[in-house]
């Protein structure tokens, strides 16, 4: 593989850990949010990544090359239900539902996030040396 495909790969999961980031802000944001457009308690969403080959040649290659966001996914877990009965939006009984949404996990995967797409930036700046370095060498 020459360095411009490590680029490539790197530039990929750059862009995968972003969105990841973007999905897991969304859900803290969104942690007491009791009614949605959708109707009911928001949702928490997951980002499910794929590998996938750069080009048709690496392909056949059948080696992965690259990631990307497969889909981003709803949790389909139940909301948790709190009694509030002051609440405008509870339910006959008194219940209100809240999105089942641990801020400390959604803290530990946006960090995650983080410490990924930091990692990978680091893997563009070395290659971009190496690449400087190499041009250097053949003057």
């Amino acid at each position: 593989m020459n360095l411009f495909g490590v680029l490539d790969i790197s530039g990929s999961a750059l862009e995968a850990q972003r969105q990841r980031a973007e999905v897991t802000a969304s859900n803290l944001a969104n942690a007491e949010t009791t009614d949605t457009p959708e109707g009911g308690p928001y949702r928490r969403e997951h980002v499910v990544f794929k590998a996938e080959p750069i080009s048709f040649a690496e392909t056949l290659d059948q080696h992965a090359r690259g990631v990307r966001v497969a889909q981003v996914v709803q949790d389909q877990t139940p909301p948790d239900r709190r009694y509030d009965p002051g609440n405008p939006h509870a339910d006959a009984d008194g219940y209100v539902s809240y999105p089942n949404i641990n801020p400390i996990e959604e803290m530990v995967n946006l960090m995650g996030a983080a410490r990924s797409y930091d990692l990978n930036a680091s893997v563009v700046q070395a290659t971009k040396s190496m690449i400087t370095e190499s041009l250097e060498i053949l003057r």
